[in-house]
């Protein structure tokens, strides 16, 4: 059977928070989606359903800066990072959400460890 690619992602963004699930210990997650033009960052406290935190690269100067790149990306991962930070949120866990640990995924990931996450 031929699976199609968004089926794929769903399938493995499932097994990626299954895992999740299991080593969380109670801290929230860092979940990611990324589209063809932007992507987008929360922190998610899955015991009460609550978003703590959140960014997106559709944020700040529209006009100008590209939402599709590295350098998006990274600004995304540090902006929700200070806005956890400031919440008292420092040790989560990262759902890459499917995605491959991968350019984008990757560069928020480090800005985000860079601004102060622990994951």
């Amino acid at each position: 059977m031929a699976l199609s690619n968004r089926s794929t992602t769903i399938r493995r963004a499932q097994r990626v928070r299954t895992h999740l699930k299991k080593v969380a210990n109670g801290r929230p997650r860092l979940s990611v989606f990324r589209s063809a033009k932007n992507i987008y960052a929360q922190i998610i406290d899955d015991a009460r359903g609550v978003t703590l935190a959140a960014a997106s690269s559709l944020e700040g100067e529209k006009a100008k800066a590209k939402g599709s790149d590295k350098d998006a990306a990274a600004k995304v991962g540090a902006l929700v990072a200070q806005r956890a930070i400031e919440k008292g949120v420092k040790d989560v866990v990262f759902d890459r959400g499917g995605y491959l640990y991968h350019g984008r995924v990757k560069a928020l990931a480090d800005a985000a460890r860079e601004a102060g996450l622990n994951f």
